[in-house]
């Protein structure tokens, strides 16, 4: 395996040998294409306008420290083992049940994939009427598949260092012009909704958060690419605080401005904010929509099909090329954009959030209790792993009643109580394990 040219390497049968390693820019480029998505910027507005600009602020705050403190820990094991989601998830649920994680993280990928291709295609059909909205769907799904083809983490780096300065200057240049064109005001520091302050809104907006930690297992799947002695620069800055300074705070400040200043109609959506934008800037607006979209959905794309490719292989489709596997991904992104499932994919992404909240929560027990990272060779994991199923599906029981039991103050602690019992259960029952082990070798 260590002899495996780069572009020949799969990322699906085995952990990434250290010849196939990233230089830490090289995976920081790749990595920060994730921090672009337009999602950020209209969850932050979406949130200060639901309970305030200060308790939006607050749950951002959190958030950074949340994801920053619990990426540094996945970030340093995924290193050190060069395992993929998939291949962790085995020694979780065993070799089968992690069959449902995998199924868990491709179909949010690309879930995630059709939203945001959809933004950017009603952006171009906006803005150049002659392309209809389901030609603009296939433009965007066409050049997405392209851009993940041949080796996707090698060829990510170089687009994304090219587009995040245009990121950045493209953000920059919708603030400015948002102030040229309809002025500053400070009120957007002071927004409250309608009914009043919110008590304790801060909280909602923290928890609201939770719902999107599958970036933690997008943490996982590039930062295996990273080099053992860059360890500590990528748990510190790349898959830190600071990346998600980036990506909610930053992103989530500009957002309530613009929210606060463009007026927009029907509310205040990832299409209503685009379609401002456009209307803002004319084809420089749709150039930063494009980069913005591009960056991000390309490891959307990319996260998709190597899962995908992850999954089927374990059904003995193994020898099917990741070139296959992408293309599949993007016709079912195109097939979702095309026949308006989103509805019923809302519902799913709120129940998979929460499956995928005790994912992280017990792996977070397995790393802490871990010593060093584990062999890659799982040909002696059992098929099912009890004690992980247990603690996964009894974790996420948990969480999916309080979602559904119909109070809304109850709602929002299901992912933070799903955590708990994930977390508690996975620890308790890998004890009981260990206690039962020591007690028939003291008895030989």
């Amino acid at each position: 395996m260590a002899g495996k040219p780069a572009n020949q390497y799969s990322g699906t049968d085995s952990a990434v040998p250290l010849d196939q390693r990233l230089s830490r820019s090289s995976l920081t480029m790749a990595w920060w294409g994730i921090c672009s998505a337009m999602f950020y910027l209209v969850v932050g507005a979406a949130l200060a306008m639901g309970f305030g600009t200060r308790n939006a602020i607050v749950g951002l705050l959190l958030s950074v420290v949340c994801y920053g403190a619990i990426n540094a820990v996945i970030s340093r094991y995924a290193i050190a083992s060069g395992l993929s989601v998939a291949q962790f998830s085995r020694r979780l649920f065993g070799r089968a049940g992690a069959a449902l994680a995998t199924l868990l993280f491709s179909a949010t990928a690309i879930y995630y994939a059709a939203f945001e291709g959809s933004v950017m295609a009603v952006a171009l059909n906006h803005y150049a009427g002659a392309v209809s909205l389901e030609q603009a769907y296939l433009i965007v799904v066409v050049y997405s598949v392209l851009l993940i083809f041949g080796h996707a983490m090698r060829w990510l780096d170089k687009l994304n260092g090219v587009l995040l300065p245009l990121y950045l200057l493209g953000l920059l240049a919708t603030l400015l012009m948002a102030v040229g064109e309809h002025g500053y005001s400070s009120a957007w520091l002071d927004l409250v909704p309608a009914g009043g302050a919110v008590e304790y809104g801060w909280w909602n907006c923290f928890t609201y958060f939770m719902g999107v930690w599958v970036l933690m297992m997008y943490t996982w799947d590039y930062a295996r690419f990273g080099r053992p002695e860059d360890s500590d620069y990528h748990a510190r800055f790349n898959f830190g605080m600071p990346f998600y300074a980036v990506a909610f705070l930053l992103n989530g400040l500009a957002g309530i401005f613009l929210a606060a200043t463009i007026p927009t109609e029907g509310g205040v959506s990832e299409v209503s904010v685009v379609l401002s934008i456009v209307q803002l800037m004319g084809i420089w607006g749709l150039l930063f929509v494009w980069v913005t979209q591009t960056r991000i959905n390309t490891g959307n794309f990319f996260l998709g099909a190597t899962n995908l490719q992850a999954l089927c292989t374990g059904l003995g489709l193994g020898r099917v090329p990741y070139m296959a596997w992408a293309a599949l991904t993007g016709l079912v992104v195109y097939l979702l954009m095309r026949f308006d499932v989103f509805s019923y994919i809302l519902q799913a992404l709120a129940w998979q959030s929460i499956f995928i909240v005790a994912w992280v929560a017990i792996a977070l027990a397995h790393i802490l209790a871990a010593r060093g990272a584990p062999p890659a060779d799982d040909t002696s994991l059992p098929a099912f792993n009890a004690r992980g199923l247990l603690a996964w599906f009894a974790a996420a029981a948990t969480g999916i009643v309080l979602l559904k039991v119909g109070d809304a103050s109850l709602a929002t602690f299901a992912a933070p109580a799903t955590f708990v019992v994930a977390f508690a259960g996975y620890r308790l029952l890998s004890a009981n394990r260990r206690r039962a082990w020591s007690a028939s070798t003291d008895s030989l």
